[in-house]
């Protein structure tokens, strides 16, 4: 299934039912006045955050929304039905923005919430409503309101505890198969990952939480390089970044070149992510090599806490949960080993 996390779709809430213009006409009632009905309110249009959805893949080829206008009113004063309001569901984390002004109309984070986007059109007044002492026989009713239209922006942001970031091939999606029941696409060439990846950690105690393996970053990912911004925006949603280095890949000249790049992305995307809290974790190191660069980046690195561990073979794995499982299900910021 194909990854969709932007689009822009059309919504329409229904138009208000007309007025009617009805006399009452009864065998041995002389009097019998106007008696039509008001118009239906139009239905509106509501979007509703539902844990069931995980992308907008059911916006690929539905992009137009209209709800059901209310019924005109009848005569006997009786009232037109209202329209039945239309709800669309999004997953937790949509952002949906007006298209023209990209103004932020609603944050989706809380399962279950309901919002309205588009407004039904109130009904008409029918005759009887204009009835008055000078005017009893009025001939006349409103027609029903139009209901609003708007163009919306739909942007998912995944919701996720911790953010697994690194260059392609870090081994992010190793990872996140060793620790939780997620199935990423696992291969030995770049950009093996081209869809963001959630998986749950069930700790031996606390609450599971959720982790979500953020594919396409490496340098001039802020600019649109490589997958660039389409999924730096997940990175946002996330409490803290596990910032994943390939301990075989580490430049002997300068070990912490990688580390700066990615984090350069960052910045250079939203100055905020580059605060956020980070547990650097050294991979690989079942490789050749690995050890020696390893000890070349701890040095460089200086009182930057550094956790060492091999997803392939699971060394050190169990450790890497138990301290995520700290930061997560306490609150407290990572400080070293």
């Amino acid at each position: 299934m194909k990854f969709i996390d932007e689009v822009v779709i059309d919504v329409a809430a229904g138009h208000g039912g007309r007025g009617c213009v009805s006399f009452r006409r009864e065998k041995y009632i002389p009097k019998g006045g106007p008696d039509g009905g008001d118009g239906g309110h139009g239905g509106n249009v509501r979007i509703h955050t539902s844990h069931r959805l995980r992308t907008l893949h059911q916006f690929r080829f539905k992009r137009q929304f209209q709800a059901a206008s209310g019924g005109h009113g009848q005569g006997s004063q009786k009232t037109g039905k209202n329209g039945q309001d239309l709800i669309i569901e999004v997953p937790p984390g949509t952002v949906i923005r007006d298209r023209q002004t990209d103004e932020i109309i609603h944050d989706c984070v809380t399962p279950g919430e309901t919002f309205v986007v588009a407004k039904g059109g109130r009904g008409g007044r029918g005759n009887r409503r204009f009835a008055t002492s000078t005017n009893r026989a009025p001939r006349h009713a409103q027609p029903g309101e139009p209901g609003e239209t708007r163009s919306l922006k739909l942007d998912l942001k995944l919701l996720a505890d911790i953010g697994i970031i690194g260059f392609p091939n870090a081994g992010k999606s190793t990872l996140i198969r060793r620790i939780s029941s997620a199935r990423p696409k696992v291969a030995d060439y770049p950009f093996t990952t081209i869809n963001p990846v959630l998986g749950v950690v069930s700790p031996e105690t606390g609450e599971p939480f959720v982790v979500a393996d953020i594919p396409g970053l490496i340098q001039g990912a802020h600019q649109g390089a490589g997958l660039g911004t389409r999924f730096l925006r997940h990175v946002e949603r996330t409490r803290v970044l596990l910032h994943l280095v390939d301990a075989s890949e580490i430049d002997a000249d300068d070990p912490l070149s990688g580390y700066r790049a990615i984090n350069s992305e960052l910045a250079g995307f939203n100055p905020e992510l580059a605060e956020k809290n980070q547990v650097v974790v050294l991979n690989k190191m079942d490789l050749p090599d690995s050890k020696t660069r390893a000890e070349a980046f701890i040095r460089a690195a200086g009182n930057l806490p550094v956790i060492k561990i091999s997803a392939a073979t699971g060394k050190g794995v169990a450790q890497l949960v138990n301290k995520l499982n700290e930061i997560v299900n306490s609150g407290k910021h990572f400080n070293g080993n």
